[in-house]
């Protein structure tokens, strides 16, 4: 399908999208939204073509600008900057969908853009990126941002950025956090988890990613969902299959 603000590619079970806004550094619309979520949603879907049985989505910005955020100019324009539950919803696919989402990061990310940073599983940065949140510069606060980012650092480093309002650096993102893997080849970065990645079944990344969400990390207020989960995987006949094979031919499950 063709889309205006972003190209997406299907390839085996890897979905690649590319923020396809050069001109306007990537900026956030209402457009790029409504496509994004199209294209996620296109990714969840169990049954279909091979195309849309994804377990891998792959986000990144084509030019040497990530993500500028939201789209000033349309905000000036119309006075508005619509309603931001769309937006939200799609970071919270990101982050929850039945697939690993892997944000590869080139250039600068500002604002929203940190959104798509913050939600994804898995990030990837070369030494060109650089990280900011901008709002409080404009009387704004980055409040749908927060609690993506607040998950993947801290709630202290996100309340520093959000009020230092300057670009981090990559090496900074990484010691904070931010960003998983520092490298000055993303591309064969990608290539290297793409092998590891490709041997997990959607069924598990789905139960784990829900289970995750879910998760505290108070030992205690976990402790009847972990034990729930932990008897539910083990009572699986793909799960207790898959382990015999093991024990009997020393095979792993996509092994033929």
């Amino acid at each position: 399908m063709a889309y205006d603000t972003l190209n997406a590619t299907f390839q085996q079970n890897i979905c690649r999208i590319c923020l396809n806004r050069p001109e306007a550094g990537n900026a956030i619309n209402a457009r790029m939204v409504e496509e994004m979520s199209e294209v996620l949603t296109r990714c969840t879907e169990e049954q279909g073509p091979a195309s849309e049985r994804v377990t891998v989505v792959v986000l990144e910005g084509q030019g040497d600008v990530f993500c500028a955020g939201g789209d000033f100019e349309a905000i000036s324009n119309t006075g508005s900057a619509g309603d931001p539950e769309p937006l939200y919803d799609v970071w919270l696919k990101l982050s929850r969908g039945p697939y690993v989402s892997i944000c590869l990061v080139r250039g600068r990310v500002n604002a929203g853009g940190v959104g798509f940073v913050a939600a994804s599983d898995i990030v990837i940065a070369d030494k060109s990126a650089s990280f900011a949140l901008s709002e409080l510069l404009f009387g704004l606060f980055p409040a749908c941002v927060l609690p993506f980012l607040i998950g993947r650092v801290g709630r202290q480093a996100a309340h520093y950025m959000t009020l230092m309002t300057k670009p981090v650096d990559a090496q900074k993102a990484r010691e904070v956090g931010l960003v998983d893997v520092l490298t000055e080849n993303t591309e064969a970065a990608l290539r290297q988890h793409l092998v590891r990645l490709a041997h997990l079944q959607k069924p598990a990344i789905a139960r784990y990613k829900a289970y995750l969400a879910a998760c505290s990390g108070n030992p205690e207020e976990d402790k009847a969902a972990a034990l729930v989960a932990n008897r539910d995987m083990f009572t699986d006949p793909g799960v207790l299959a898959g382990i015999r094979r093991y024990v009997s031919e020393l095979k792993f499950p996509w092994e033929r």
